[in-house]
């Protein structure tokens, strides 16, 4: 009896460990909902409290310091985020309490709220740890405003607010301690899961069909901004924890991660041929869809890659990839030779990104830490860098300030009840481009109105203290739960929870509703108005410089892909900053585009032109992602071929250079000679691997001298 106690607890403690467990993994495996979750916990034991004895003013002014705080954090190593919740507290309690002095002095108040937000802007431009901590300086200033009451100690609003704040730090650096690698690890998974996205619309193009691949190119070309971006943001915080980090051989797993991700986007990024041409052949449409089936199973493992980060769990590779690449190799040698090269190549590609992340828990050791590119500025160097009439920053800073301004003098003249949330508006719609500011005016207006009604509605339902109160919690979770992923949603539950607020702390009841529409309604007008009016940034003006600088990085990327090639050597940092520099010139270029066609009809006069361009770069830097993801094929080398990589140099050069000449474009074929060269030698040539080095040199030129006559065209219209 007592061995069948025993057993009956061991597993009841079994049980329990292994729910606890996977309680965990779903915590811990959405960066989103961990947030979500914080702010509802910090939000939920100080207002209850409150609600419960009578003075639900006390818990929600506590709660919106909780939000800004949440608002305001950014990615941070333990001890850097410490630092951080410091300079957090110090700027809350200056903006809070200046607020709470100078609101009975209108002129004074003013002046100060206006030079506040330009300071305020100019900071954040510092480093992304003062952006957040700024941006939720200028929002508790205005939270401030809102729930300022001059009958009040003065010292009372500025302390709830800053306590609030204060709770939900303390919160969130626990947690953080709890795990000190955690910020890292979701800029890493949010990295996979974008190049997951990334391949399964790639997939799309087996089999191609040749009217859509305009449309899929697009596409790519879009998510590959979000890949890229990942990237970016990765290296940004793996710099940041380094500058924490003592001992820095402990970032280096995560500098592996990096690494993998960086190449596996090489390789996803590559295109060596436009494989709609085997679609034309109806004996090849079973192979070419094992191609689109492997692509999917390689979104699948780079997506596991991104949850096992977060939970902690053992990466398992799926089996049926080698599968597939096994059948494809088969399947591939019974096809014609000529028609076999199109897809030796990328099957080569794949199979290495296939072994990648087969061995991604037993990396190959490695004694030195890869560099990566740091921002060598000092502080007051990045402060006067912004102090120019041509940079963006100073010039959101003015058309903010300029928004606040008469957002303030409508509330002071006008009277408006609540005009606070004019600035509040203008602060969430406001941003640095046209197409943005117009992009967030448009989700803040119809989320706003959506989120009323629906407020309505459950305050109807919920008339108590304990239903509002419960209300408010969910509005706040799902607000911040879709914030980073859909904005449009994340202003319905802001509305809501301001809607939940107001009952809980007043008697106005739903006369609030009207002003709280028409004062986002102004705001998001003095938005629009001031990014239409102060410095638009057209889109048509900047595209030949976009240009310009994509086809120079391309030319560098190119030269340090074969450079590689001569001299393999084990610090990569050139090729890889080279890499960078192209692929965040051609998302500027996609954005760009992407900008051009939310403006004004009289700003699109180069719409066609810049669809053209953009969809030809990418396609370039496709196939130079090809030829540098072979750039360790020792196989394959370029030493003998210095006169076709020059000529291919001098092209993209000289397309940059196109942009702003009065030359006839049809003059700029210099690259027609080495393109029938090149094709001659392919067909002549019974080598493998000169007829694969021939082959991807031919992709890059053929695309260069698109590039070259359709630049020149441009340069005559513009």
């Amino acid at each position: 009896m007592k061995n069948y106690r025993l057993q009956m607890e061991a597993a009841k403690q079994t049980y329990i460990t292994t729910w606890t467990n996977r309680l965990q993994k779903v915590f811990w495996r959405n960066p989103d909902r961990l947030t979500a979750t914080k702010v509802l916990c910090a939000i939920g034991v100080l207002i209850l409290p409150f609600v419960l004895t009578g003075k639900a003013f006390i818990g929600v002014t506590l709660s919106l310091g909780t939000v800004a705080a949440a608002l305001s954090e950014t990615d941070d190593h333990p001890r850097g985020r410490l630092k951080a919740l410091l300079i957090t507290i110090i700027s809350f309690a200056i903006t809070t309490v200046s607020v709470s002095f100078l609101k009975d002095y209108p002129i004074f108040f003013g002046i100060g709220f206006i030079a506040s937000t330009i300071v305020f802007v100019i900071i954040g431009g510092i480093s992304e740890r003062y952006k957040g901590i700024s941006y939720g300086a200028i929002l508790i200033g205005i939270y401030a405003m809102l729930v300022y009451n001059g009958e009040l100690n003065k010292l009372l609003i500025p302390t709830l607010l800053c306590s609030g704040a204060l709770f939900y730090g303390l919160i969130s650096l626990l947690l953080l301690y709890h795990k000190p690698w955690r910020l890292l690890e979701e800029q890493l998974s949010r990295g996979f899961t974008a190049l997951a996205g990334y391949l399964e619309e790639k997939a799309k193009n087996f089999p191609g069909v040749e009217d859509e691949q305009a449309d899929i190119g697009h596409k790519l070309a879009l998510l590959n901004i979000q890949v890229v971006s990942a990237l970016e943001r990765c290296k940004q915080v793996i710099n940041i924890y380094g500058q924490e980090v003592k001992n820095q051989k402990e970032l280096l797993p995560y500098l592996q991660r990096l690494m993998l991700l960086q190449s596996l986007h090489e390789r996803a990024a590559s295109s060596h041929e436009r494989y709609e041409k085997l679609n034309k052949k109806v004996e090849y449409k079973e192979l070419l869809e094992g191609f689109a089936e492997l692509l999917h199973q390689l979104s699948h493992a780079s997506q596991l890659v991104a949850e096992n980060m977060l939970t902690g769990a053992s990466y398992n590779h799926p089996v049926s990839i080698g599968w597939i690449i096994h059948a494809l190799e088969i399947e591939i040698e019974k096809i014609p030779y000529k028609d076999r090269q199109l897809l030796e190549l990328f099957l080569h590609n794949l199979t290495r990104s296939h072994h990648s992340l087969k061995n991604l828990n037993n990396p190959e050791e490695s004694t030195s830490i890869p560099r990566l590119g740091q921002d060598s500025r000092n502080t007051w160097q990045r402060i006067k860098d912004q102090l120019n009439w041509s940079h963006p920053r100073l010039r959101y800073a003015i058309r903010l300030s300029s928004c606040f301004l008469i957002g303030f003098l409508i509330v002071h003249f006008f009277k408006q009840d609540k005009g606070e949330w004019i600035m509040l508006t203008s602060l969430f719609v406001s941003q640095p481009t046209y197409s943005e500011t117009r992009r967030k005016l448009f989700q803040r207006i119809l989320g706003t109105i959506t989120g009323v009604v629906i407020g309505v509605v459950f305050l109807q339902i919920l008339p108590t203290q304990i239903g509002q109160f419960l209300l408010l919690l969910m509005s706040a979770f799902l607000f911040f739960y879709w914030l980073r992923t859909k904005y449009s949603n994340a202003v319905i539950f802001i509305t809501i929870y301001v809607l939940a607020t107001n009952s809980l702390t007043s008697d106005i009841g739903f006369n609030i509703l009207t002003p709280r529409i028409v004062n986002t309604f102004i705001g998001a007008l003095l938005s629009f108005l001031a990014i239409r009016f102060l410095w638009p940034n057209w889109q048509h003006k900047v595209l030949p410089q976009l240009l310009s600088e994509a086809f120079l990085n391309n030319a560098r990327y190119f030269l340090q892909i074969i450079h590689d090639f001569k001299k393999h050597s084990e610090d990569d940092y050139d090729y890889r900053l080279a890499r960078r520099l192209a692929h965040k010139s051609d998302n500027a270029l996609t954005l760009s585009w992407q900008s051009m066609q939310v403006e004004p009809r009289k700003r699109k006069s180069l719409m066609r032109q810049a669809f053209t361009l953009t969809y030809l770069n990418h396609a370039l830097l496709a196939h130079l992602s090809a030829l540098g993801a072979h750039r360790d094929d020792k196989a394959i080398d370029y030493l003998n071929m210095e006169m076709e990589i020059s000529q291919i140099e001098n092209a993209l050069k000289e397309a940059a250079k196109t942009l702003n000449t009065d030359e006839d474009p049809d003059q700029k074929t210099i690259l027609k000679p080495l393109l029938i060269q090149l094709r001659d030698r392919i067909n002549q040539s019974n080598n493998i691997n000169e007829k694969k080095k021939l082959r991807l040199l031919y992709n890059i030129a053929g695309v260069s001298n698109k590039l070259l006559r359709e630049s020149s065209a441009l340069g005559n219209i513009h």
